[in-house]
């Protein structure tokens, strides 16, 4: 009875002792500061003086801010373009990746390879291949087809596209998640299908789209709480421009609280993102129930 006693002394220190620098890492990286910066959005602080209680007052000044409304707006435009692109590519390009072909591991570590590049990188090299003066893209659009290419990245009409179609290239985790899910199918249910007739359409529709819909939802929400943090391809390619057209709300953010530094409105507006996220994760995970399918579902 003693060893017994002795022994889940013993693992419960062992428990302690491995979940300490976990739990220490937290209070000190993340819950921490998730408490300070609640604490800041009721404050006036410009990292110099001492913070300030104000109440609301960063809350109501936010709402009259024509900048807040400015950048949001871009961001929610860029968001409805960026979202269903990534979805429906990064699918069709998983569904095309599960074929058996030739070459086939290697054409999913060159589709991936990108994602795990640092943004900046990538920024810089999508900001040369859609320079409208020796772009490579303009350039071949001229060559082939005798068409001037658009300005990109420097028109307010194509900037915010532009970003959209950098997803191309940064959406391989979204790719394997989808292609894992694919590869879990049972291959029965396409030969039972098969039998009966059915075409390339119709087994997608049926069979596969319901199948991996919970994936379709976990990748949706990904994708759009990602799009409304948008920020490097801003930051490096047009620093908000031209025209404000790709002022997205996180360079709003980051423009409040390291270059004015009044950290307490960057903190009401991170709070303001996060009731926007946290708002649109619960309509999507509400809303998913008329088209979402679990497997437990069908064994009912």
């Amino acid at each position: 009875m003693k060893r017994m006693a002795t022994e889940s002394k013993r693992e419960e220190r062992a428990f302690w002792m491995f979940i300490m620098p976990w739990f220490i890492g937290f209070i000190l990286f993340t819950g921490g500061p998730i408490i300070v910066s609640l604490m800041l959005s009721f404050s006036e602080y410009n990292v110099i003086s001492s913070p300030e209680f104000i109440g609301f007052d960063n809350f109501r000044l936010l709402f009259q801010d024509r900048l807040f409304y400015k950048s949001l707006s871009v961001t929610i435009y860029y968001s409805l373009l960026s979202v269903p692109f990534t979805i429906v590519s990064s699918l069709v390009i998983a569904l095309l990746l599960n074929q058996k072909v030739r070459g086939q591991s290697l054409l999913r570590t060159l589709y991936y390879a990108p994602s795990v590049i640092s943004g900046v990188a990538v920024s810089f090299l999508w900001s040369w291949l859609l320079n409208p003066t020796f772009g490579v893209v303009n350039s071949l659009l001229y060559d082939w087809f005798g068409v001037e290419g658009p300005g990109w990245f420097t028109s307010p009409g194509t900037v915010v596209p532009s970003m959209v179609l950098m997803q191309l290239t940064a959406s391989g985790s979204t790719m394997v998640i989808f292609l894992a899910s694919l590869q879990s199918l049972p291959s029965d249910l396409y030969e039972a299908a098969s039998i009966e007739g059915a075409g390339v359409w119709k087994k997608f529709y049926k069979i596969t789209l319901p199948l991996i819909s919970p994936v379709v939802l976990f990748n949706t929400i990904i994708a759009m709480i990602a799009s409304l943090q948008v920020f490097t391809e801003s930051y490096v390619i047009t620093k908000g421009g031209p025209d404000w057209s790709s002022y997205f709300y996180v360079y709003y953010l980051f423009d409040t609280a390291f270059k004015q530094f009044r950290m307490g409105y960057a903190s009401a507006q991170a709070w303001i993102l996060f009731i926007i996220l946290f708002t649109l994760t619960l309509v999507f995970m509400w809303s998913s129930k008329r088209f979402v399918h679990y497997e437990y579902d069908s064994k009912r």
